[in-house]
């Protein structure tokens, strides 16, 4: 069957909405113009060589728009929006694949916009969206803000950031579904690595089993580097060599997340080499459990997350509870030994919207990662455990329970898994 050419385009071209449909993404914008009525939001996608090799959409202008390609330019007023597309170049769709063309009969069914022009045509029509609104709103960190200035020197021009931020922080039921996809085939690729796991494997070859899971079940990347971190390693916070060999006796931190339609994952775990933990790695390890439980019953709309340097809300709590069941070498309390965030909201980006809402109470619908840890470098001993949760008025709803966190479950997982492995 000979396909006309618009569906070979719509076969071609990544999906305009994956994460929601077109109407969510209207929605979206319609609460935005709303927060902000006295201005013109303008919003660029990310250009073609920005960012990770392989293209990721400027995440606010996804969460507004669903598009995917680089290029495109929102701009969003009360009365009006309109998605500006660059025009259709030979040379580009030869690199990248079919352009959907701002003058395709089509385009506003695909888009979901009434309104799609070319890129050419955004200076006009934000001089006669000026002629109403006084103010512009821009991403104030994207280089573009200062082109948006040049063009309209005599406007000022505002930070849209915190507004969309306090949209993008309450998930909806569609984001719950895909944050829920992501945690899912990230429980996968954890379990999938406890069962390659045993001394003398890298930590790079546990990492690209992660990946592979993540690609595997259609996801389309990890949500940030994996940090696969054996013994000393896991006192390195942000560790992302993963080259060093394993040994018996060790603990191995994995930290990692797959990113499905868009949307994040962010789990760790601290389980044993050798598939038991030791007595000292236990007592350390049930500290840092016993603070993630009473950081999560604790959660409910209203209250802190807290940061490391302020020691509120959820992070008091979380240390507090350190400091009450547990002690390092030198016999001091463990609380000091907890040494960054106790957590942060998960979304689009895997610390979403993370300046603008650290220092704002938690909310109902509000996705958060808690992940207490201790670092103890004398001890050659780092454990950090990380689970995902939902806000709800009545309190935090565990996302990540499938993915086993007690000592006996662990040790029995382990244990199964070896066992299987024997001839």
């Amino acid at each position: 069957m000979r396909l006309a050419p618009l569906a070979l385009l719509l076969l071609a071209l990544p999906a305009c909405s994956s994460a929601s449909d077109l109407t969510e993404h209207r929605k979206r914008r319609a609460e935005l113009a709303k927060a902000v009525p006295d201005g013109v939001v303008v919003l660029f996608a990310r250009g073609g060589g920005e960012g990770r090799g392989r293209y990721f959409q400027e995440p606010n202008f996804a969460y507004l728009t669903g598009w995917r390609r680089p290029g495109a330019v929102l701009l969003l007023a009360p009365d009006r929006e309109i998605l500006f597309l660059p025009l259709r170049d030979e040379r580009t769709e030869t690199y990248e694949g079919p352009m959907l063309a701002p003058e395709d009969p089509k385009a506003r069914e695909i888009t979901g916009f009434d309104q799609v022009m070319p890129v050419t045509h955004l200076e006009r029509e934000l001089r006669l969206a000026l002629e109403r609104y006084p103010r512009i709103y821009t991403l104030a960190s994207r280089p573009e803000a200062e082109k948006l200035r040049t063009l309209a020197p005599l406007r000022q021009t505002s930070d849209v950031r915190p507004a969309i931020a306090k949209l993008r922080a309450r998930k909806s039921q569609q984001e719950l579904e895909q944050i829920r996809r992501s945690i899912a085939v990230t429980i996968e690729a954890h379990r999938a690595a406890w069962k390659r796991l045993e001394p003398g494997l890298y930590e790079h070859q546990i990492a690209a089993t992660l990946m592979g899971v993540f690609l595997e079940r259609g996801c389309e990347d990890a949500a940030y580097p994996p940090i696969v971190a054996s013994g000393p390693n896991a006192l390195i916070l942000h560790y992302e060599e993963n080259v060093r060999r394993m040994e018996a006796g060790e603990l191995l931190l994995v930290d990692a997340g797959a990113t499905c339609n868009g949307y994040a994952a962010d789990l760790t775990r601290t389980v044993p080499v050798s598939g038991r933990f030791t007595p000292r790695q236990r007592e350390l390890y049930e500290a840092v459990l016993g603070a993630l439980k009473a950081v999560i019953a604790a959660i409910r709309p209203g209250v802190l997350l807290g940061s490391r340097t302020d020691n509120v809300g959820l992070q008091k709590i979380a240390r507090d509870y350190l400091d009450a069941h547990g002690k390092d070498a030198q016999g001091r309390p463990l609380g000091a030994r907890f040494v960054h965030g106790i957590g942060h909201r998960v979304g689009l980006d895997v610390h979403d919207v993370y300046q603008e809402t650290l220092n704002l109470p938690l909310e109902a619908g509000d996705v958060v990662a808690i992940e207490p840890g201790v670092y103890l470098k004398e001890e050659g001993i780092g454990i950090r455990i990380e689970d995902m949760v939902l806000v709800t008025e009545q309190g935090a709803v565990l996302l990540s329970e499938a993915l086993p966190r007690e000592v006996a479950d662990i040790e029995r997982e382990l244990g199964r898994v070896r066992s299987a492995g024997k001839p």
